[in-house]
């Protein structure tokens, strides 16, 4: 009978990223790695299925996507924040030149 192996998580991860991020396929990310292309297939599966408990200390894609949201209201906000100091700074440094008062 043939021993099974174990994969750490950051390996699993790497695989998974080869898939879906980098577009290889499951044949080619498993000759690069040495991992079975069976493997690679159910890691990539899971990830799709949104299981936690298969990637122990990741957060679930709704944690994921809340997260997501959050930093892009953060990021529009400081975005305006940016603009009113950029129109302030003017205003004021047009204030400041003599003569150049309204």
């Amino acid at each position: 009978m043939k021993e099974r192996r174990q994969y750490s998580d950051e390996l699993k991860a790497e695989a998974v990223k080869m898939v879906t991020r980098d577009g290889l396929s499951h044949a080619e990310v498993s000759r690069r790695l040495g991992i079975p292309k069976g493997s690679i297939g159910s890691w990539v599966a899971v990830l799709k299925e949104d299981t936690p408990a298969a990637w122990p200390g990741a957060p679930s894609m709704t944690e994921v996507l809340a997260e997501n949201a959050r930093l892009r209201k953060e990021l529009a906000h400081s975005k305006m924040e940016t603009e009113i100091l950029k129109k302030a700074t003017a205003y004021f440094a047009k204030e400041s030149l003599p003569g150049m008062r309204s």
